[in-house]
């Protein structure tokens, strides 16, 4: 098996599975418009527009995975139909070329709106919206003559992680003695994929061909409430119990008229006022992966935050 790996964006995910590749000992090529990326002897930067064919062409050559992980330029649906579609589909088709395996980094809007915990034999069907691009997405792929493996995260916790429910809102401000951002209700259980996590798994799943063409889960921690995760942060950090102010779903839909931003997390609110539960004992069967523990997890990231200073 070649050491080749090839990971397109250097978001959180990609950023963390070039690493843990890297660390390993194999060689990565991470691929951005930019040309950025981890900075390591054993990972290769090009500035590659995966949405452009004739930019791809030959990128794949003699590789033995391809971990798709690149994001859109905007939260929003219309950003992730012109971007995420034809990047996703210029992927699928370059690495159809050398049967490359294809693992995707997915979430869990295509599921849409769920009254239990979520398994990996639920129906992948919401529409409209940014979960109906996703939907497209997931079954793009799997019509897709490529390999590919889907995992699909709940809302990440980790290092890098700026852009989440659980980022720079929550994070950032706890650690300057201010009260943190939460969307949605503080008391409903919710779960939290540590990145470093998902990306074992990725790098897992590539590796096993009995693992292709399924959707898989990223072995995730026991749900917690948000306001369990900030007290989280708070002991972490050693501070006294950090204040909170809580941004409801109605909140949202009203500051959404006057704020794009705001009815993008308004569109997606109802994650955050009823339970919303990622079952990942399966997946994490077939992977022979655990989750990190939630307190060190934390700890990690709290750490990781404090680089950031």
């Amino acid at each position: 098996m070649s050491d080749l790996h090839i990971v397109t964006g250097a978001g959180p995910v990609g950023q963390t599975i070039a690493e843990q590749l890297a660390a390993a000992g194999q060689q990565v090529r991470v691929l951005t418009r930019s040309g950025s990326g981890p900075d390591h002897p054993r990972i290769e930067r090009r500035a590659v527009d995966i949405g452009r064919p004739e930019q791809l062409s030959g990128e794949f050559a003699d590789a033995a995975a391809v971990y798709h992980c690149a994001g859109a330029s905007r939260y929003a649906a219309q950003a992730w139909r012109a971007e995420l579609i034809p990047a996703q589909q210029s992927v699928l088709d370059e690495a159809g070329k050398t049967g490359t395996v294809v693992v995707i980094a997915e979430n869990l809007y295509s599921y849409g709106r769920v009254d239990r915990p979520i398994t990996e034999d639920m129906p992948r069907e919401a529409e409209g919206g940014k979960p109906g691009v996703r939907t497209e997405l997931v079954r793009a792929r799997e019509a897709h003559t490529t390999p590919t493996v889907s995992v699909g995260a709940a809302d990440f916790l980790g290092p890098y992680v700026r852009n989440s429910m659980s980022g720079e809102q929550i994070f950032a401000p706890i650690l300057a003695g201010k009260k943190a951002k939460a969307l949605g209700r503080l008391d409903q259980p919710h779960s939290f994929t540590y990145v470093p996590d998902l990306a074992a798994a990725m790098i897992r799943a590539a590796a096993d061909p009995a693992l292709w063409n399924s959707f898989l889960h990223a072995p995730t921690a026991p749900p917690v409430t948000q306001r369990e995760l900030i007290d989280l942060i708070g002991d972490a950090a050693g501070l006294p119990k950090p204040g909170v102010a809580a941004l409801g779903p109605g909140l949202l839909r009203a500051l959404g008229l006057v704020s794009p931003q705001m009815r993008e997390f308004a569109e997606m609110s109802y994650q955050g006022a009823a339970p919303f539960v990622l079952d990942s004992s399966a997946s994490a069967r077939r992977l022979d992966l655990r989750p990190t523990p939630l307190d060190e997890a934390v700890a990690v990231t709290v750490n990781w935050w404090k680089t950031r200073a």
